[in-house]
């Protein structure tokens, strides 16, 4: 079973609906989630925030803090997963941004770095973490999203359980 299935039924089971905010995977995650026959039932909607002005006119993320902080940051992604719930009213969140390549990083932020949050509203449970993956910009992209949707079923499995 894919992992967009699990998370699919597990989302059904609790009766949860589920927002990307998508930076870097441009909308895969959403991608793989839909893939899934039924998918109405649990998934509402996917932001792709791509630009830094999406992110703030899209999930109100502050200008001030992807400037102060980036938007490949702890900080940036765990706005954008709080704001993606606010302003869709889903459960369950996931946001994603990130250095895909092969250009774009630097010594602090090189190509493949990604930071990674999950949010569950009901619970107000935020979990972050940054990767640093390899390969080229489809594998980044690719690897980015297996890992989405594999912490947001870890979450789900930290809160129900």
């Amino acid at each position: 079973m894919t992992l967009a299935r699990q998370l699919g039924e597990a989302l059904a089971r609790h009766h949860l609906m589920m927002v990307t905010a998508e930076s870097c995977t441009g909308g895969g995650i959403a991608c793989a989630l839909t893939d899934i026959a039924g998918s109405s039932a649990w998934f509402d909607r996917g932001f792709v925030t791509y630009s830094n002005a999406a992110k703030s006119e899209m999930l109100g993320v502050a200008p001030t803090l992807i400037e102060r902080e980036g938007a490949v940051s702890e900080a940036v992604v765990a706005a954008m997963a709080k704001g993606a719930c606010a302003r869709s009213g889903a459960d369950l969140a996931v946001a994603v941004s990130g250095v895909a390549g092969p250009g774009g990083g630097g010594p602090d932020k090189p190509v493949g770095t990604v930071w990674l949050a999950c949010y569950l509203a009901p619970a107000d449970l935020l979990r972050c973490r940054r990767l640093q993956l390899g390969g080229d910009r489809l594998a980044v992209r690719r690897q980015t999203v297996n890992t989405a949707l594999q912490d947001c079923l870890a979450l789900l499995a930290e809160q129900h359980t």
